[in-house]
């Protein structure tokens, strides 16, 4: 059995990943923590819902005791918290899987720029893989040091890879419609996402200066071999969680002169991706398709020289700890949808 450790178990990300652990039949959770714990208590006081499944104490973190318990560590953190941390777990030769941004922007000046914070572990950050499995099985496969994509960057840049690799797209064309449930933005306290302020309305926020942008720019501009820089605008849907993006690319100019069906190419590109699920000619992901999987659904309509793709995730599964468990299982040769169908 892989013994494995969740440090920030307090968030919703920390909260899906127990249970999806808890799920796994190759896996046993050794060590529960939180930043926000004083004193140890049962996990099922903060989470009723495990009472009679995990009988663990949820502790104030303590590096010696979670390297002593665990080969693989999960952290669930605020972004630049993981900095102080990923350091200590290496030297003790834990594997770590990383869900917050700070082991994501290989370019150590965009995430000062993004996030607010000098980053202090460029020596680690060198050989961190980027965690998504439709591009990068291969490497991930080898990692010690596992970046888990964010919540929007997975569902646009899978709406988007199969164009940018292939150089089917205008790369300064791309215009990304965003749309988030509201625990896309974490469990902390913000007067904007109170229910009240939230209920019945729907917003934009952070127009096209998201910290999500340099990801997406960042992954495709690799895979078109050229920069890529998109339109980014996130919005805040009234609803617990559910991700789906609307995308607007112009055609490349070789793509318009040679005809293709941008459907059957989306097709073959994925055909042997577990997670990806592409829609039918003339048909379109909701929310209520995904929600609650660790699928991303694509639907694509071609108008010739433009290309309108839309995409839906679960942001706390395919956007978050599904995704993390999905990594695990490619680290540890499991199957890769164990404990996610």
């Amino acid at each position: 059995m892989l013994k494995v450790s969740v440090v920030g178990v307090t968030g919703y990300a920390g909260e899906v990943l127990i249970d999806l652990l808890l799920g796994h039949p190759q896996v046993r959770i050794t060590d529960l923590s939180s930043r926000s714990i004083v004193k140890p208590k049962k996990i099922s006081e903060i989470y009723p819902q495990f009472g009679g499944r995990l009988d663990l104490l949820c502790a104030p973190l303590d590096f010696k005791r979670i390297a002593a318990s665990s080969d693989l560590v999960f952290l669930a953190l605020p972004h630049t918290v993981s900095l102080q941390i990923v350091p200590k777990l290496l030297k003790a030769k834990k594997k770590v899987i990383d869900l917050s941004a700070d082991y994501r922007l290989k370019n150590v000046k965009v995430y000062k720029d993004f996030y607010g914070a000098r980053h202090t572990d460029k020596r680690n950050l060198k050989y961190s893989v980027y965690g998504l499995p439709e591009l990068y099985r291969n490497k991930i496969k080898s990692a010690k040091l596992l970046a888990n994509p964010g919540c929007y960057p997975t569902g646009a840049i899978l709406a988007l890879a199969p164009l940018a690799a292939l150089n089917k797209i205008d790369p300064e064309s791309v215009i990304i419609d965003a749309k988030s449930g509201v625990t896309g933005a974490g469990r902390k306290p913000a007067d904007g996402l109170q229910f009240c302020e939230v209920n019945e309305d729907f917003r934009a926020y952070k127009v096209n200066v998201h910290q999500h942008s340099p990801e997406i720019n960042q992954v495709l501009s690799r895979l078109a071999v050229k920069k890529l820089k998109v339109t980014f605008v996130p919005h805040l849907l009234p609803l617990n969680r559910g991700i789906l993006q609307t995308i607007y690319v112009n055609k490349a100019q070789s793509a318009k002169r040679k005809a293709q069906n941008i459907v059957e190419l989306y097709k073959k590109f994925y055909k042997n991706e577990p997670f990806v699920r592409i829609k039918p000619q003339g048909q379109f992901p909701r929310l209520k398709d995904v929600v609650g999987t660790n699928y991303c659904d694509i639907g694509i309509q071609d108008f010739g020289s433009r290309i309108i793709i839309i995409s839906a995730i679960d942001n706390l599964l395919k956007g978050a700890s599904g995704q993390a468990v999905q990594n695990m299982n490619i680290m540890y040769k499991f199957p890769e949808t164990m404990g996610l169908i």
